[in-house]
């Protein structure tokens, strides 16, 4: 059973959320952490698949993204996102936690779990649950450091990083990612704070100052790391496992072909005919915590 919901955070915003109950409950709830840009839609078919699996599964936007954007106030139509004045540690500190809370009085007495993308995995020591997780999965996780590519790829990231975004952003007031086919767009301050910790050798737990808390998570933790994700390559990977220096976690790479595909990438996993391998392999993972 899905259902609409509205989840409203301490600082009094309200997130667009789904939660999706299962037929036969496994115990076992889980919130899925978007990547930067991507709407909780994205992952309605795999959160489905958790579902008919036993899990209870919460899937959630961000403030300023999809369901969670700010409306005018006679509640028509989305305010200009140059008004939206979102940082990402607001995303780690006051989005996540509300929804895990919300999560957690739904389904009481379950053992909590969250699966997060790309960015939805880097800041589980920002958030209060840390030391409450049975287990997390990864998907395409990283530092964004930008030295942790290489060749062109490296210079690529540093001109996105120190220039591209930067740029854009004090052009339009926002990124306007959707221009340059980059996913949604993204408000302003979204955008800077997650370049300056792009910057940073520790990126989120470096220009946070962050290293108690993240040594505070000590879950199970896995990161499925796509062989041919350029978006999270394997120094990348590495380098955000060692940023949860307590957590008992192993990186799996899977190639394409293991799973019979020619891509996978760092958006594909999500895609339904990974149902009968790489999903049916991560919900077994957490079945196991």
């Amino acid at each position: 059973m899905s259902e609409a919901i509205e989840i409203r955070t301490a600082d009094g915003v309200r997130l667009g959320a789904t939660l999706l109950r299962p037929t036969a409950d496994n115990g076992r709830a889980v919130a899925i952490q978007a990547a930067t840009g991507v709407r909780q839609d994205y992952y309605a078919k795999f959160a489905a698949y958790f579902a008919e699996r036993g899990f209870t599964v919460l899937t959630y936007d961000y403030r300023g993204i999809g369901r969670s954007r700010t409306r005018t106030a006679d509640g028509l139509s989305f305010a200009p996102l140059r008004e939206n004045h979102a940082t990402m540690r607001e995303w780690a500190t006051l989005d996540v936690p509300a929804a895990l809370d919300f999560l957690e009085r739904a389904v009481p007495g379950a053992r909590l779990m969250a699966i997060g993308h790309s960015f939805g995995g880097q800041i589980y020591g920002l958030v209060p649950q840390r030391e409450r997780f049975a287990a997390v999965l990864l998907i395409g996780s990283q530092s964004g450091y930008w030295r942790h590519w290489r060749g062109v790829q490296r210079l690529g990231m540093w001109a996105f990083t120190h220039v591209f975004i930067p740029s854009m952003t004090r052009l339009y007031g926002y990124a306007a990612a959707s221009r340059i086919g980059m996913g949604e767009d993204l408000p302003g301050g979204v955008a800077l704070e997650w370049m300056r910790w792009c910057r940073h050798p520790e990126y989120v737990v470096g220009a946070l100052g962050a290293h108690a808390d993240y040594a505070r998570f000590t879950a199970p933790l896995r990161i499925v790391s796509p062989t041919d994700d350029r978006y999270a390559p394997l120094a990348a990977v590495e380098a955000l496992l060692k940023l949860y220096p307590s957590a008992r976690g192993e990186i799996r790479r899977v190639a394409p072909q293991e799973v019979g595909a020619q891509r996978i990438g760092h958006f594909g996993f999500f895609r339904e005919n990974f149902r009968d391998t790489l999903w049916r392999e991560s919900a077994d993972w957490l079945e196991q915590h």
